[in-house]
């Protein structure tokens, strides 16, 4: 597949067909023909780096939330169980286990397992923003082009919010508890008018792959092998991990 064709599967899952000229745009000929107020369009460099964030960011980060959503049921088989059961409802009866674009928003605990343990481990740990004019955040002004880190693995962390914070809890997610949850209180795809382009199909992605695996698995942790987060642009791990895969039957 090109990169181009890549791409334009990225954007069209996001935002559906766009039509010009009786057929459909793709990434690239919406970077290439965009113009802003006064007709000017990207430049070539403008362009690669909207190209190079698309496929940069849409690789490492999920990798490393499903990493940790597999370790995460991995250590607590009764909800893999759950998880085990959603999907097999979904899926039994059928000629193959692909998951189908209907299947996705039926999949309704796999997301609140997996959205905990983006709260947990926090695939992106940090972020940080140039303002572009003064601020004052408690009582303290901050100048205009300052840098500002916000630390989202703390605010993921924060105890009035949530509560026994590193317990490993997909109940967190349920319906009626988000709806009274802060707006701000889980931001895994930053939030705001800066925040990821990608996340609805970051989401698609990983419940995908989450079902495939754990209809075809069952998962365990090695009980000898200890996992060590690192701590970096996107949260990975010191030493990697291990887990068992043990075929299931259907």
């Amino acid at each position: 597949m090109t990169i181009n064709n890549y791409c334009a599967n990225l954007l069209l899952a996001e935002t559906g067909c766009v039509t010009l000229k009786k057929r459909c745009m793709d990434f690239l000929d919406i970077l290439l023909t965009a113009k802003d107020e006064d007709g000017k369009g990207l430049t070539f460099s403008e362009v690669r780096d909207e190209v190079d964030t698309f496929l940069f960011e849409g690789h490492d980060t999920t990798a490393s939330a499903l990493a940790w959503t597999v370790y995460s049921l991995a250590g607590h088989p009764e909800y893999q169980k759950k998880c085990q059961m959603e999907i097999d409802e979904i899926l039994n009866g059928r000629e193959t286990d692909e998951i189908t674009w209907d299947d996705l928003p039926k999949l309704t605990y796999l997301t609140q397992c997996l959205k905990e343990a983006m709260r947990l481990h926090c695939p992106v740990p940090f972020i940080s923003r140039l303002l572009t004019k003064e601020m004052t955040i408690d009582g303290k002004t901050l100048p205009k082009n300052s840098i500002v880190d916000i630390q989202l693995y703390n605010m993921h962390h924060n105890p009035q919010i949530w509560k026994n914070n590193m317990v490993y809890d997909p109940s967190r997610f349920d319906p009626d508890k988000i709806e009274n949850m802060d707006s701000f209180a889980f931001v895994p795809f930053s939030a705001g008018p800066r925040n990821c382009i990608g996340q609805n199909f970051a989401m698609h992605e990983m419940k995908t792959i989450l079902a495939r695996i754990f209809r075809m698995f069952d998962v365990s942790l090695d009980p000898n092998y200890k996992v060590e987060k690192r701590v970096a642009i996107v949260m990975k791990t010191s030493n990697g991990i291990r887990v068992n895969l043990s075929k299931r039957s259907h």
